[in-house]
């Protein structure tokens, strides 16, 4: 049985939003635990830099996660440095904070905010997993019929949702919605699709929060009461790699929080 268990050691894999966060954690343990790995993140990143940081066996993709030309370009770039593609991770992600309409200030939502934030979060991991699974197929199946295994990331409040939330929630309930669906797609050509739901991390997207309000939320989370480490994330990443069974699920990493309004 022990057999059956995957490993990271020679895996290759795509990771969206590496150069920073979840994604750099991703891409630093791949590495350490013998894979290689290509960071996809914009130009404007430190993509380059983390990518010589972390020496031969990872390289940089400057791109659009919402560009099928820039992802099919970074695709082709893991294929031609490393020889194939087992693994895409889709951490690529942003948010905006604003309610549907503030009756105090007498503003709505703008529309243009909404669209950028489901294009991005929501239309770009899927453009990152459709072109990820046409080359995955490229190649032959191991022992056990796997292809490869793509992993998304959604967030709590695609359940608990805050006020100012809606298109950020709105744009990680559609990754949650479509996990299993895509994952009964790719079930029949070798392809796992697993998504995870992190809580409150400690990346850029909160570590620009003055620190008094980075330490309120971390005591919202009952156990640990703290917030997460990209380190943690990424460990998650590799035990979903190594388990051939866990596939189509949805898993929160988050210390138990419910997000209240």
């Amino acid at each position: 049985m022990a057999a059956l268990l995957r490993s990271m050691k020679g895996t290759v894999g795509l990771i969206t939003g590496g150069a920073s966060g979840l994604g750099r954690a991703t891409a630093e343990r791949l590495v350490q635990q013998g894979g290689s790995a290509v960071i996809l993140d914009l130009p404007t990143s430190d993509g380059e830099c983390v990518a010589k940081e972390l020496g031969e066996k990872c390289a940089f993709a400057p791109a659009d996660v919402t560009s099928e030309e820039d992802v099919k370009a970074a695709l082709a770039l893991a294929q031609e440095k490393f020889g194939r593609l087992d693994l895409a991770v889709n951490c690529a992600g942003i948010a905006v904070a604003f309610k549907t309409y503030s009756a105090q200030r007498d503003i709505v939502h703008g529309l243009e905010e909404f669209q950028k934030v489901v294009n991005v979060n929501l239309v770009g991991t899927f453009n990152v997993i459709r072109l990820s699974a046409a080359v995955m197929c490229k190649y032959d199946r191991d022992p056990d019929g796997h292809r490869g295994v793509i992993i998304n990331t959604a967030s709590v409040a695609a359940f608990d949702g805050q006020v100012g939330q809606a298109s950020y929630a709105a744009s990680k309930g559609g990754i949650v919605s479509m996990t299993l669906p895509i994952a009964r797609d790719l079930a029949s050509v070798g392809i796992r699709v697993v998504t995870i739901a992190p809580g409150l991390f400690a990346t850029p997207l909160l570590a620009g929060l003055p620190e008094k309000v980075q330490t309120f939320l971390a005591r919202q989370v009952p156990f640990p009461s703290r917030l997460g480490q990209p380190a943690e994330y990424a460990h998650l990443v590799q035990c979903i790699v190594e388990n051939p069974m866990v596939n189509g699920e949805v898993i929160r990493l988050d210390g138990a929080i419910r997000m209240q309004p």
